[in-house]
C-alpha cells in the first residue's frame, strides 16, 4: 500500500510538471517545454499505471486529478496570472470536498 502511494505522488509531481510545461509550449513551438511536456506525461502515466496495482482506479484518478487541479490552480494563479474567479474556486473546493470524502469514507479504496 505505501508504496503505491508514492508511485501515486510521483504521477501527480509528473502530471503538474507536465501540465505547467504544456502552457509554456505554446502549443508545442517550443522545444524544450514541449520536450518536458512529452516526458513528464509519459512519467505521470507510467506512476500512474503503477498505483493501479493496489488502488482502484477511481481512488486514483480521484486524487490525481483533486491534487492536480489544487496545485496546478496555484503554479497558474503565482507563474500565469490566472486568477480563478467565484465560480472556479467553489467548483475547485466542491472537488477537493469530493476527494476528501471518498478517502475518508468510500470502503472501495485501499486505507
Amino acid at each position: 500500500m505505501g508504496r503505491s502511494y508514492l508511485y501515486l505522488i510521483l504521477a501527480i509531481v509528473f502530471e503538474i510538471i507536465a501540465t505547467t510545461f504544456l502552457k509554456k509550449s505554446e502549443e508545442f513551438s517550443r522545444l524544450l517545454p514541449s520536450v518536458v511536456t512529452v516526458i513528464g506525461y509519459s512519467a505521470a502515466f507510467y506512476f500512474l499505471s503503477l498505483t493501479l496495482r493496489q488502488i482502484p482506479v477511481g481512488i486514483t484518478y480521484a486524487i490525481w486529478s483533486g491534487v492536480g487541479i489544487i496545485f496546478i490552480t496555484v503554479i497558474g494563479i503565482v507563474a500565469f496570472k490566472q486568477v480563478p474567479d467565484l465560480p472556479a474556486i467553489i467548483g475547485i473546493a466542491l472537488i477537493v470536498i469530493g476527494v476528501i470524502v471518498i478517502n475518508l469514507f468510500s470502503k472501495m479504496g485501499v486505507h
